[in-house]
């Protein structure tokens, strides 16, 4: 059997090993640890710990060997939160941008409010949980260490929703967020809508006290699934993004209010439902952009119903394709910018260029966003403060939000 020596983590959590020459990848291991095992494909599926890491603690949740959800769960708190911040400043250095030491915030266990589901009919009944490591297997949840008991709670009734709606080759997707008026659930891939399956749905609804059941883009509402967003309160489309936690959410509201406080004229770029719009239009007039319509739908609706804010204005528009160019970005004061995971290139060449004084950069990706630093850097921008933010505990997922501005 080989030995290997953990060198150190790869950003997305699996281990560097080293055996002589030779170096391959490795799951659920911790850096200076010796492990045992073979390499297939550059990757040692079941590493044998011979010498543990003083930062190796025992997982707390009995799925955790097979379920994909989390893969860092036998590493200390201080461990997982110094090692992200770490990726955060060796993707910037990597691109040649100084930082200061960021401010860390870390979510609490059992307090992701959104999650991604998956379901399917099994000959005893149905399966409803995060797909196995590496795997197309559903690991049917009995217990969570992040999600809202509010959700662990509704797994029996969420079977019992992919038993009456899935077929049986199909594999369901269940998007369910926790807010106020209670659950939130869209389903995707099951059975076309017929009368029959409307009353058995309706019904489950009833009986699990759903704030909303949408099915393929069908609604079967009881009452808005309002989410407070500032003073505001907006319903999201069904299975809209939202940030994973409330806690993680404020601590980036945190952020960009703190980067963008004293601006007049904002512009929010990617947008989505408001999450920064609308508590910014408590101070400033915000014009909000986003590529889909009806976020911004649920955002316009939710400004419109709340008295007190400065004035909201919406655009449809695929920045990706389609970047605010300079002349537009002119009027604004500061910038929030929250893109998808591939960062925002086309857009910051546009910011760059029209050199607007203040940029909130917000961000799920260091990497991308060290790319798209880089740009705004060459221009004349530096960081000045910076924010680590993690909300999916025990995973190697890191968000981040830096303020920039113009020298």
């Amino acid at each position: 059997m080989t030995q290997w020596t953990i060198e150190r983590l790869g950003r997305k959590g699996d281990g560097v090993a080293l055996s002589g020459d030779a170096r391959a990848l490795a799951p659920l291991v911790l850096p200076g640890e010796v492990v045992e095992g073979e390499a297939l494909d550059g990757r040692i599926a079941a590493p044998r710990i011979v010498t543990p890491s003083p930062d190796r603690i025992r997982p707390v949740c009995g799925h955790y060997r097979a379920c994909g959800g989390c893969s860092l769960m036998h590493a200390t708190d201080a461990f997982t939160t110094a090692w992200k911040t770490q990726v955060v400043l060796t993707a910037l250095a990597a691109q040649g941008i100084a930082a200061p030491l960021p401010q860390v915030h870390v979510s609490a266990p059992n307090s992701r409010r959104r999650a991604v589901l998956s379901g399917r009919r099994t000959k005893k009944g149905a399966t409803v949980g995060f797909h196995g490591r590496a795997s197309d297997v559903i690991v049917d949840l009995t217990e969570c260490h992040v999600l809202r008991p509010q959700i662990l709670a509704a797994l029996p009734l969420l079977r019992r929703i992919v038993i009456a709606g899935a077929s049986r080759a199909a594999e369901l997707s269940l998007v369910v967020i926790h807010g106020p008026a209670g659950l939130d659930v869209a389903v995707r891939g099951g059975k076309p809508m017929d009368p029959a399956l409307f009353q058995a749905l309706a019904a489950l609804a009833d009986e699990g006290d759903l704030a909303r059941l949408d099915w393929d883009g069908q609604a079967i509402t009881r009452r808005a699934p309002a989410l407070p967003m500032g003073r505001a309160h907006v319903v999201p489309p069904p299975g809209a993004f939202l940030q994973a936690t409330a806690q993680g959410e404020a601590a980036l509201l945190a952020a960009v209010r703190d980067t963008v406080a004293g601006a007049s004229q904002v512009a929010d770029l990617f947008a989505g439902c408001g999450t920064f719009t609308l508590p910014l239009a408590e101070r400033a007039s915000v014009h909000a952009v986003e590529g889909l319509a009806a976020p911004l739908s649920a955002l316009d609706s939710a400004w419109r119903a709340t008295s007190g804010l400065n004035r909201v204005t919406t655009e449809v528009r695929d920045l990706a394709r389609r970047p605010l160019m300079p002349d537009e970005l002119a009027p604004f004061d500061a910038i929030v910018i929250d893109p998808p995971r591939a960062g925002a290139e086309a857009q910051m060449r546009q910011i760059a260029a029209a050199r607007v004084p203040v940029v909130a950069a917000v961000s799920c990706d260091p990497v991308s966003f060290a790319k798209d630093a880089r740009i705004l850097a060459d221009a004349g921008y530096g960081i000045d403060r910076l924010w680590v933010v993690d909300q999916f505990r025990f995973s190697p997922h890191v968000e981040l939000v830096a303020a920039l501005t113009h020298r």
